[in-house]
């Protein structure tokens, strides 16, 4: 065999098959379905000393990035007057759980501009569903 008859691209599609395959023992089959404006309850393991707990965390998802096993939300939360992030890995094994308290209808794929709000001013609309 020549060398001249493996192309990169044959190549490259060998690694994504090789990635995906791996990534699809790893990924949360039992994931809802996530959206910004989304107003969540996320559970997340802790360790202090020896003893494991669920560290609860409730706010505002405001982005979504990435797909598989890299997807991240961004979760805010105002903490007497402050502004709190924090970022999640849902497929993380110290993901426990996730409740959605409610939906919101927005505009914007990122809702960075909740940054610069407080107040009455930083409330979303609510988006009810129609499920009966």
């Amino acid at each position: 065999m020549k060398l001249s008859q493996f192309t990169n691209k044959s190549v490259s599609n060998n690694y994504k098959n090789l990635l995906n395959s791996v990534e699809k023992v790893f990924l949360k089959k039992s994931l809802q379905n996530i959206s910004v404006g989304d107003t969540i309850k996320v559970g997340f393991s802790i360790q202090e000393g020896n003893k494991d707990r669920i560290q609860y965390y409730q706010g505002i998802v405001i982005s979504k990035k990435n797909i598989g096993i890299n997807f991240k939300i961004v979760v805010r939360k105002v903490f007497q007057g402050i502004g709190v992030e924090r970022q999640f890995l849902p497929h993380s094994p110290k993901f426990e759980s996730l409740k959605i308290l409610r939906s919101a209808n927005i505009r914007r794929s990122k809702l960075y501009y909740l940054r610069k709000i407080s107040g009455k001013a930083s409330r979303l609309k609510q988006k009810f569903s129609n499920k009966k």
